[in-house]
């Protein structure tokens, strides 16, 4: 099972906001997800991100690879 940390879309059309979710590769995008641990609103000035630093690292550490995007929203709030 490729476990990945990546983005789930929500919010209204052309509002986006995203959670961070730790996912199965497999699954569908907005699809089912194992655990949900933070969110990013990037149409607030400046954009909101708020992970679960606890979370992610212990994810990573069972070895979950974050998609780019997020690996950029951690090493921005120094978990990476």
């Amino acid at each position: 099972m490729a476990v990945k940390i990546r983005l789930r879309r929500m919010g209204a059309k052309k509002a986006p906001f995203y959670r961070v979710v730790v996912a199965d590769s497999r699954f569908p995008r907005d699809g089912r997800f194992i655990e949900e641990i933070g969110y990013y609103d990037p149409t607030k000035d400046p954009a909101v991100v708020k992970i679960d630093s606890d979370k992610a690292k212990a994810w990573i550490a069972n070895g979950a690879q974050p998609t780019d995007t997020v690996r950029v929203l951690l090493k921005k709030n120094n978990i990476l």
